[in-house]
């Protein structure tokens, strides 16, 4: 695998992406917020969590910001109804965020595993949260869907994704300026109801980048040989949890 592939199939993703959403349901409770505040959802996909947001405070704002403008589209529709409360932002979060004044907390859910320099990513964050900012984030900790990481080792594809340890996010944090941090680890796996469900899954998500490297008639057949290779209609989660408070400036 050599490069993060550009663009999800955002319309399937927002179909099949429950266990997402139930993840980002727990982390959006950790926030204790007012209800005036100005909310970062960094890696906000199709908008579900963003969605919890604005519904749970009436006068909360959120910007919502994604590395892919797929996603950003499918946001914008499902978040219409909530006109200027939302702002739609398309930035890495491994690069420096074009995010305008500062924001009073950072919501992510699913996210952080995907950028592979988590120092610059949570130095970009601090850059833009204000002194006393709360972070509430979740992500993949070491043995996250393992089965999967398992087969693809004996297909000869392993992936190249490393899921940082509690230790060591803890240590990242507190470099880049957070203080009351917070890191622990739970076991959530997930289910799925149909064979179907479990393959679009699989293929949309966490096969996305094996897959994009490959010619579109080699696809099936290497999904089938992961199938045979992995638990049915289970994905073993492992999440990474964080809390931390941005420090002083």
């Amino acid at each position: 695998m050599s490069e993060r592939p550009r663009e999800w199939d955002a319309p399937t993703y927002d179909r099949i992406a429950e266990p997402q959403t139930r993840w980002g349901a727990r982390v959006v409770e950790w926030l204790d917020l007012r209800g005036d505040e100005r909310v970062l959802d960094a890696g906000c996909g199709t908008g579900r969590v963003t969605e919890l947001l604005l519904d749970g405070w009436a006068d909360v704002s959120v910007i919502a910001l994604d590395a892919s403008s797929e996603m950003l589209a499918e946001a914008r529709r499902r978040l219409a109804r909530f006109r200027d409360r939302v702002t739609f932002v398309h930035a890495d979060l491994a690069e420096p965020l074009p995010v305008d004044g500062r924001v009073d907390a950072v919501v992510s859910t699913a996210t952080f595993h995907w950028v592979r320099d988590h120092d610059a990513l949570f130095g970009n964050l601090a850059t833009v949260m204000r002194p006393g900012a709360q972070l509430a984030a979740q992500s993949g900790a070491p043995g996250n869907v393992e089965s999967v990481m398992d087969a693809l080792r004996r297909l000869g594809t392993p992936s190249d994704i490393v899921f940082p340890t509690p230790q060591e996010t803890r240590e990242r944090l507190e470099r880049a300026g957070f203080v009351d941090v917070e890191t622990w680890t739970h076991p959530d796996a997930a289910e799925f109801a149909t064979d179907e469900e479990f393959r679009s899954f699989l293929e949309t998500v966490v096969l996305r980048e094996q897959i994009a490297s490959m010619a579109p008639a080699d696809m099936p057949g290497f999904v089938e040989r992961v199938l045979e290779l992995i638990p049915p209609r289970r994905l073993d989660y492992v999440r990474l949890n964080m809390r931390a408070v941005r420090g002083p400036s």
